[in-house]
């Protein structure tokens, strides 16, 4: 058969792109990870849970965001004001006032304990340190632990996606790979560079605006040939995949309403102190709603306005936190807040706010904070938590957890439970457990 008998979308075979799939699988088809969702199973009781996991790239400041310590001496509080929330007797920083009218409905944790020193987002991402088992492959990514193990709930969605900056890819890999798991199991990745995505994978050269329409033309034609019952089922899912307008509805943040894009407040103008965009990370929330309603049960999400300037405040932290990280991330992520309660999705829906590490008490003499490993602070909200508390406390210069320190796998073990795996479970051919920290939070159980 000639090539003009296959037919070409724009440089494409049609058996092409059934083989290129819509996931950047490290060479596997998209048939491929399909073939390996179907050897997973989901409990119908667990089917509607999702979680979104939250990464603040860079390690944010615990002291100037939710863990204030207005009483400590001035190289230690620093210059931000704290305000009262909706929570009684509990204050955030002033550069928060959105997320303090909200308080009441999530859940602060100010004694996290037991990262390391890293930037690599391993610990945010599999409960793990960087390089664990790595002569393995590497610690599964949560979202990939759930597409293995309990696999998809809509065959039109992948089961775990994740949306990462451009800013140094192999810190942000460990919310990608699967590790041990195989790369049939990596979470999927959208380019997401202006608001929507693309369907195939980064290595396609041809031109990327008009496919699709194309596959709207190829469904039809192969649906008119009848073709489509002659394909291995597994292709024929794929293809189901790569051409669902539901994925690329949801993957296009264009079809939502003016009144609610604007909410997000995704283009905020420049920064007064370095002229970077600020707001562009807030579409991602729209967007990781977009795929959980759609059906996609993890979204890993890298929020780190400007790219290089993140959350690693070494220098000059006090105008990078009030002029180009705090405001934006307040408007965006109770934008965020406020859509899931709006549409009723707060109670299957689990999300984590937190970055590897805190920073340090003492302000150093650039005027900023360096990593520090030994105290942090997590923001949760939805999956039916107990809402309205804070969790653990830190001491009087946010140095170590005083009382109850939660570690970061319990974190791990609470999302585990809400999406129905068993943080104990055996897995690597039942020769470990997923996580070594099983005990959940008991305090958000409801």
């Amino acid at each position: 058969m000639t090539s003009n008998q296959h037919g070409r979308c724009n440089g494409l075979h049609r058996r092409e792109l059934l083989q290129t799939g819509a996931a950047a699988l490290s060479g596997l088809t998209l048939a491929d990870f399909l073939r390996a969702d179907e050897r997973s199973t989901l409990d119908p009781a667990y089917r509607k849970r999702s979680i979104v996991n939250v990464w603040l790239a860079g390690g944010a400041s615990h002291l100037d965001t939710f863990d204030m310590k207005p009483d400590a001496p001035a190289e230690i509080r620093g210059v931000f004001q704290p305000i009262a929330t909706r929570t009684p007797g509990v204050q955030i920083c002033e550069h928060l006032p959105r997320l303090a009218e909200r308080l009441d409905r999530m859940v602060l944790i100010r004694s996290l304990m037991g990262t390391v020193d890293s930037h690599d987002g391993a610990m945010c991402a599999t409960g793990y340190p960087p390089g664990s088992l790595k002569n393995l492959g590497g610690r599964p990514n949560i979202g990939s632990v759930v597409a293995k193990f309990q696999g998809p709930t809509n065959g039109n969605v992948p089961t775990a996606v994740a949306m990462l900056s451009a800013y140094n890819p192999s810190e942000q890999a460990y919310f990608r790979s699967a590790g041990f798991l195989g790369p049939a199991f990596d979470c999927y990745m959208p380019d997401s560079a202006e608001g929507r995505a693309n369907l195939l994978t980064r290595n396609i050269t041809p031109e990327r605006r008009s496919l699709l329409s194309q596959l709207d033309t190829l469904r039809r034609d192969v649906d008119a040939r009848g073709n489509m019952a002659a394909m291995d089922t597994y292709a024929e899912r794929a293809f189901q995949f790569v051409t669902s307008r539901e994925f690329a509805h949801a993957l296009d943040i264009t079809r939502e309403p003016p009144e609610v894009r604007s909410r997000y407040c995704a283009d905020l103008g420049n920064s007064p102190v370095s002229k970077i965009k600020l707001g562009l990370q807030n579409a991602r929330f729209l967007m990781a709603r977009r795929l959980i309603e759609c059906g996609a049960r993890c979204v890993n999400l890298t929020w780190e306005e400007g790219g290089e300037r993140r959350w690693d405040t070494h220098r000059d932290n006090f105008n990078a936190l009030k002029y180009e990280l705090l405001p934006s991330f307040d408007i965006g992520l109770s934008a965020f807040f406020d859509d899931l309660e709006t549409r009723g999705m707060l109670e299957d829906v689990l999300v984590l706010v937190w970055g590897e590490f805190g920073r340090t008490p003492r302000i150093n003499k650039d005027a900023g904070r360096d990593h520090y490993a030994p105290a942090a602070s997590a923001l949760l909200f939805g999956g039916g938590l107990k809402v309205g508390q804070v969790i653990g406390s830190t001491n009087r210069y946010g140095e170590h957890p005083s009382n109850r320190p939660i570690h970061y796998q319990q974190l791990f073990a609470t999302l585990y439970r809400h999406l129905g795996l068993d943080p104990a479970m055996r897995i690597l051919d039942r020769t470990m457990n997923l996580l070594e920290h099983t005990e959940t939070i008991r305090e958000l159980v409801v």
